[in-house]
């Protein structure tokens, strides 16, 4: 929820992210317009602010005994929206719409519903930018972008990921994972999906697009 969060630290990371010219000036102005339209319409609201784990990126962090998941290390662990953490491990463990659904109904108890699958899918476009940004900077040593290279397919790079096969600390990796990102963010924003999404949210919640 990083980028909700309107601040001098929020400021300064977009200021950091245009200043380093990773991404041809039309790419960072498209970028940080979808950032704008999810921004406007996404809700702050005390009741969504739950516990959660803000650290699920690394796959040593959920574990399964072969009956149910443990997540442990919650040193990076405060309150966040509810969705948060469920758009992080969702790039993990959901390969399709239908198990969308199925892993939505076993957070919340019930089969989801038209707002609650709208949000949860701005959500994950709220984490593919902080993604793309944050490891844009993270990894590039200050070299722009080269959209012409092919990137990896997020759902199998993250599946590398899981497996440990990745060194997310590795510069080069970094820099890799957030194209992987952005590619994603790309291409969910060109469905039809995001701006219907957006509306539902926004019909929920007031502000206009």
């Amino acid at each position: 929820m990083f980028l909700m969060n309107e601040g001098p630290a929020l400021d300064g990371f977009i200021h950091s992210f245009r200043a380093a010219n990773l991404l041809p000036t039309s790419e960072t102005e498209e970028l940080l317009a979808w950032h704008s339209r999810v921004s406007a319409v996404y809700p702050h609201h005390p009741a969504d602010m739950v516990s959660s784990h803000n650290d699920l990126l690394r796959p040593e962090n959920v574990l399964f005994d072969g009956h149910r998941v443990w997540l442990v290390d919650w040193e990076a662990a405060f309150l966040n929206d509810r969705y948060a953490d469920l758009a992080v491990v969702a790039n993990f463990v959901v390969a399709n719409d239908a198990e969308e659904k199925i892993y939505l109904q076993e957070y919340f108890g019930r089969p989801p519903d038209e707002y609650q699958l709208a949000r949860f899918f701005l959500m994950q476009q709220i984490v593919h930018m902080f993604y793309t940004m944050g490891f844009f900077l993270l990894g590039s040593s200050g070299k722009p972008v080269n959209l012409s290279e092919p990137a990896p397919e997020c759902k199998a790079f993250h599946r590398r990921i899981w497996a440990s096969g990745l060194n997310l600390t590795d510069k080069d990796t970094k820099f890799v994972y957030g194209r992987v990102h952005w590619e994603q963010l790309l291409q969910n924003t060109r469905r039809p999906w995001f701006k219907e999404a957006l509306r539902i949210v926004s019909d929920r919640h007031g502000p206009a697009l």
